[in-house]
């Protein structure tokens, strides 16, 4: 996938880029820029931009503020960490603990992208959740499931990296009417908690997150792509969550019979 820029409103631009599984399978990642009512930017996650992406990025800065902040939101989402840092080296870096233990040279902040200390300050740009009743940093490595997911009130937008996946269907599909769907991420049976009342936690959470941020109207990805309000010619991001949560209903049950 190529780099690129994609402008979802006024204060928020989203950042798509290449990543590649096993070096063959270009699923892409992103990162997002979002100015803030202060003025000020910060970056949502982490991405080794090339310079012409850079580029475009001191041109938005130019109307000016500046980057004050990196959040990286995605436990598991460690490769670009290191340029992000050298690329904005004055901004505060903010980790979860598992960036904290990968990069223990970095100059990270105390605060972690998980607590909610981070999230009170910036509460007056964003909402933050975490999924309940599934592992936030796994014991397996190929479980990566869980996220911080951050919401721009102002602009509608929900980032969200892997606990969400938008997937534009194949062609012949579309060709039927099956444009594209909202799914949740498909290691999520793996990520349940193994104890009793995880399957219920986990639903709980996903109905409060559509009660909450059911106005949402743009969707970033990460592996997958951007949802925009102006070219979704589908149900809305509530309803899109709603339907990937039922198709979660026979594994939850399933979870919830073993382990209460």
């Amino acid at each position: 996938m190529a780099d690129k820029i994609v402008q979802v409103a006024e204060d928020f631009w989203n950042i798509r880029g290449s990543f590649r599984i096993g070096g063959v399978v270009d699923i892409g990642t992103q990162a997002s820029l979002v100015r803030l009512a202060s003025g000020n930017f910060v970056l949502l996650d982490s991405y080794a931009m090339s310079e012409a992406l850079r580029r475009e990025i001191d041109v938005i800065l130019d109307e000016g503020g500046e980057v004050e902040a990196i959040l990286n939101l995605h436990p598991f989402h460690t490769i670009h960490v290191e340029r992000m840092h050298e690329l904005f080296p004055e901004a505060r870096l903010y980790g979860t603990q598992r960036h904290l233990d990968r990069f223990p040279e970095l100059p990270w902040e105390e605060v972690r992208s998980e607590d909610h200390e981070l999230h009170d300050w910036y509460a007056d740009d964003f909402d933050f959740t975490i999924p309940r009743g599934v592992d936030f940093i796994s014991a397996n490595e190929n479980v990566h499931f869980s996220s911080v997911l951050a919401y721009h009130r102002a602009s509608g937008t929900l980032h969200v990296d892997d606990t969400l996946m938008y997937i534009l269907l194949p062609r012949p599909l579309r060709l039927v009417g099956l444009r594209d769907r909202v799914s949740f991420h498909p290691t999520l049976a793996m990520a349940l908690e193994k104890r009793k009342g995880a399957a219920a936690d986990f639903s709980e959470w996903a109905a409060e997150l559509t009660d909450a941020w059911g106005d949402a109207e743009t969707l970033c990805a990460a592996h997958s792509g951007t949802m925009l309000a102006e070219t979704n010619r589908g149900a809305s991001i509530r309803e899109r969550i709603l339907k990937a949560k039922g198709r979660c209903e026979i594994l939850l049950r399933v979870h919830e019979r073993r382990y209460g």
